[in-house]
């Protein structure tokens, strides 16, 4: 039996004799003396091989990196001037008197301390990447985050009830990963997106207090903070106010930081209203990190300008003109300024004006900027009012559709914010910052289709006062959701649900989803709502998200054992692939572009 795991081996070990079991993660030859640093799952420990054992010296010559080994030998305190304070056993070494060659490895394609390891290559050889101890301590981070979430759930009488994974396709806002039915000819199953309509089915039942740690799966384009499958904390409950389910969820998430990574998060969380940390910020999840830059509306001032972008935006169907002031960036090289216009591109930005402010007291005359010209003193003065600009700052100029004017230069923000030039001149403070957004839109009109879409889905209640703007004008409703943000990432959403039959006919009609549409999507889900729905709400977290976050990980892949790439593949076992021709006729599906099966 193994003593205790390598790395947990400590000065409390002194003097015993101690079995060891882990991988040879690096050997050394000192002049006759062998050293082997073994690793497992909670760090490395230090093998003395000496040569006056003759056996055990010759079966360590033969260690290589990576083969798997049993150690049995007696723990000793290190030599002065060669203890490691970064590790639990940095204090101690066992000196080996049993080598045992539980298996030998291949060479590795690479070396686990190798830092420079592209994520191809990580991902290709994922196992390999998994034995690395950043690996395995955001693995063990994510098991405690998950276990900690249980244990607050357990202790606010929540109950953990499994939902189906193959279910009915539903709108739900991202394309649904789809499953062929064997037995029923031409009928599809697909993987749920959320649990959202069987949580509220939950709450019909009388599961007042539902949650579950569940897969997710939407067929999306990728990034840092999204894969096609996720890890969902889904969370419902009966009977309770939207603030009474903040509370809640709230304390977890302050109690989980504490207990597993140490972090007081603020109580209570500050709340914002979506037009605020849209107006303010550019973005419904605004990092608060990143101080003194903010965005100030122009809109109305510039709708007589003479300045043809600003005056051209104020006519455009929620045109907006936007100003954002930077400190201390009139430091900043011409080139750098430049590479701005090209980065707000990205997000539909025709380009992107500016103002020097050189001598701010001098007026006109001390603003620097091709387009000071075509603005009035008026509308100059009014910008420097606004936006509190002072000698040596800058002030970036957004002006187009309400969206592209937000997207850009919310990024643009968090660009100088986290950038080498924002954390120097204190425009990045290091922490943690949470807040509540509140108050979402109802709705969100889609030009291509020309009718108004769910911002969050269909089945969120809007507010009281607006129940009856669903009919007239559906552009102002406002909903009640609820977002979750934390240093600039949004780690869970919410909602209070509709319960009542009336209220949820007058938001599919302001969708122009009619009552046979309803019927063949929902009828399950309506069915069951006659029958004495309570008043719900709930919330879902992005455990990937969360973990990521506290692991102070690049992207959500690093906290996922088996993650896949950015185009939805997984490198370790080639998956998408094709399948035999048989399994096809199974399913009764033909292929229109067959490709041949690799080998």
């Amino acid at each position: 039996m193994r003593t205790e795991y390598t790395g947990l081996i400590n000065e409390k070990f002194i003097g015993q004799t101690v079995t060891l079991y882990g991988w040879a993660h690096r050997r050394r030859d000192h002049g006759g003396v062998i050293f082997i640093d073994l690793r497992d799952r909670e760090g490395l420990l230090q093998i003395v091989c000496d040569p006056d054992n003759p056996e055990v010296f010759k079966t360590a010559d033969a260690v290589r990196n990576e083969y798997c080994l049993k150690v049995v030998g007696l723990v000793r305190a290190r030599p002065e001037g060669t203890r490691n304070p970064d590790l639990i056993s940095g204090g101690v070494e066992v000196l080996c008197r049993e080598l045992t060659i539980l298996n030998k490895s291949e060479t590795p394609p690479f070396h686990l301390d190798d830092e420079n390891l592209s994520e191809t290559t990580r991902l290709t050889y994922r196992v390999l990447d998994l034995r690395r101890l950043q690996m395995q301590r955001n693995l063990k981070l994510r098991y405690k985050v998950a276990l900690a979430i249980r244990n607050h759930l357990d202790k606010q009488g929540f109950i953990d009830i499994e939902t189906p994974m193959l279910t009915r396709s539903t709108p739900e806002g991202a394309r649904d990963y789809l499953v062929p039915s064997r037995v029923h000819d031409g009928h599809f199953y697909a993987l749920p997106q959320s649990p959202q309509l069987f949580k509220q089915l939950l709450m019909v039942a009388g599961f007042d207090r539902y949650y579950q740690i569940v897969k997710c799966f939407r067929d999306e384009d990728l990034r840092a903070d999204r894969q096609p499958e996720f890890t969902q904390v889904d969370i419902e409950t009966s009977f309770l106010t939207q603030q009474e389910i903040r509370d809640i969820m709230e304390n977890m998430i302050r109690d989980v930081f504490k207990e597993t990574i140490n972090v007081d998060l603020p109580d209570p969380y500050p709340v914002m209203s979506w037009h605020e940390a849209m107006t303010r910020f550019g973005s419904d999840k605004p990092d608060l990190r990143i101080k003194g830059i903010e965005l100030r509306e122009i809109t109305e001032q510039a709708k007589t300008s003479e300045f043809k972008v600003f005056r051209s935006a104020t006519e455009l169907p929620d045109g907006k003109v936007v100003a954002m002031n930077v400190p201390h960036a009139a430091s900043m090289p011409r080139s750098e300024i430049d590479s701005y216009t090209e980065f707000v591109k990205i997000y539909g930005a025709k380009g992107l004006a500016y103002i020097k402010v050189n001598e701010k007291e001098k007026g006109r005359e001390g603003l620097q900027s091709p387009i000071v010209k075509n603005l009035s003193d008026e509308l100059l003065a009014h910008i420097l009012e606004v936006t509190g600009a002072q000698n040596g700052d800058v002030i970036f100029f957004g002006a187009d559709r309400a969206k592209i004017v937000y997207d850009s230069l919310g990024a643009l923000r968090l660009k100088i914010g986290h950038s080498d030039f924002g954390k120097a001149n204190g425009l990045y403070e290091e922490g943690w910052k949470a807040l509540w957004v509140v108050d979402f839109p109802m709705f969100e009109y889609d030009d291509e289709e020309h009718r108004w879409v769910a911002c969050h889905h269909p089945f969120t209640m809007p507010h009281p006062d607006h129940i009856d703007m669903l009919s007239t004008d559906p552009g102002k409703c406002l909903a009640q959701a609820y977002d979750m943000v934390l240093n600039g990432w949004e780690i869970g959403g919410g909602s209070i649900r509709i319960h009542r039959a009336d209220i949820q006919s007058k938001v599919f009609a302001a969708l122009n989803i009619g009552p046979e549409e309803a019927r063949a999507k929902f009828g399950f889900l309506l069915d069951n709502l006659q029958y004495g729905a309570p008043p719900h709400g709930g919330i879902a977290f992005g455990l990937d998200r969360i973990v990521t976050i506290m692991a102070g990980a690049p992207s959500i892949r690093d906290v996922i054992a088996f993650p896949k790439t950015q185009r939805a593949q997984c490198l370790l076992t080639n998956a998408p692939a094709p399948v035999e021709e048989k399994q096809l006729r199974e399913l009764h599906i033909r292929l229109r572009n067959p490709q041949p099966a690799k080998e």
